[in-house]
């Protein structure tokens, strides 16, 4: 929990910092292969040799693709449609995608989490039931992307200790999880990245900030983090940091948002939480009293 939500408070700025110096003024591709490169160059001469072997490596570098290099992809562009509180409204999903993609791991399903989706949805239609625009509803669904990329990666990296690594030291592994989400990274640029590069000495600081703090020591903490807990505790910590996040976004820089309607529209997506949280209770409660 320490490391969680240590991670959580230093994540609550990113969306702000990405939504007002980078989205729209620096090319996507590029912030992404820049923040990435910086991670990868901070774990580099953590790397030891003898635990550098292709069971460890290959699907470290795997679930660094997915849950870094695609997910800040997908991330990035969500910015370019959404203002930042959708943005963090719409990650809300992500604690039951992480469920969700446990159940399928061990090979179970349960109903709840789509009903909660769903009811999740609903809220995002209520914040802006008036202007749905198509820009808007691509905004959403790259949300999405980014949130499964991230519940996967973080479920895959779970497994991966668990079966794996139980005895590993992370850090001397973890620049692999970088090294795979660099090549995604690379490709993007090379075939889409455009000329906007950083102009001022405030957006290569932010860049700086995000690629060594927010990607390369957060991304360790919260994957180290994620092994240490369950993955109820795991899915419940996805959303600590939206409230974080809005409270610094709407004080610092979104003064002029419509709060009566972010307000409604979060408080359906919060009842999805809940009901998920309930149900999720409940099914423990019922497995304890049945093996008792």
């Amino acid at each position: 929990m320490y490391y969680l939500s240590a991670i959580t408070l230093l994540w609550a700025f990113s969306f702000s910092l990405i939504g007002v110096y980078l989205a729209g003024q620096v090319d996507a591709y590029f912030s992404v292969l820049l923040r990435i490169t910086l991670a990868f160059l901070l774990f580099i001469p953590l790397l030891r040799r003898q635990w550098l072997r292709l069971d460890y490596i290959l699907p470290l570098m795997l679930i660094g693709a997915i849950q870094l290099g695609f997910m800040y992809i997908f991330y990035y562009q969500s910015f370019l449609l959404l203002t930042v509180p959708e943005v963090l409204l719409f990650t809300t999903l992500t604690p039951i995608y992480v469920a969700l993609l446990y159940d399928i791991w061990t090979l179970t399903f349960r109903t709840r989490y789509l009903l909660a989706a769903i009811l999740a949805v609903l809220g995002a239609v209520v914040i802006r039931y008036d202007n749905i625009t198509q820009d808007y509803v691509w905004g959403f669904l790259l949300v999405q992307g980014a949130n499964v990329c991230f519940a996967l990666g973080q479920v895959s990296y779970k497994v991966f200790i668990q079966r794996r690594g139980q005895h590993l030291p992370q850090h001397a592994v973890f620049g692999c999880f970088y090294a795979g989400a660099l090549v995604v990274a690379l490709i993007a640029w090379w075939f889409l990245g455009t000329d906007r590069y950083p102009t001022t000495s405030v957006q290569w600081g932010v860049l700086l900030w995000l690629g060594l703090g927010a990607s390369g020591l957060g991304f360790f903490c919260w994957n180290k983090g994620a092994t240490k807990v369950d993955v109820g505790t795991l899915a419940v910590m996805n959303n600590a940091l939206i409230p974080a996040g809005l409270v610094v976004n709407l004080v610092i820089w979104n003064h002029d948002a419509d709060v009566i309607r972010l307000l409604l529209g979060g408080g359906i997506i919060l009842v999805s939480l809940l009901l998920n949280h309930y149900w999720e209770r409940k099914t423990r409660l019922l497995s304890c009293s049945l093996s008792h």
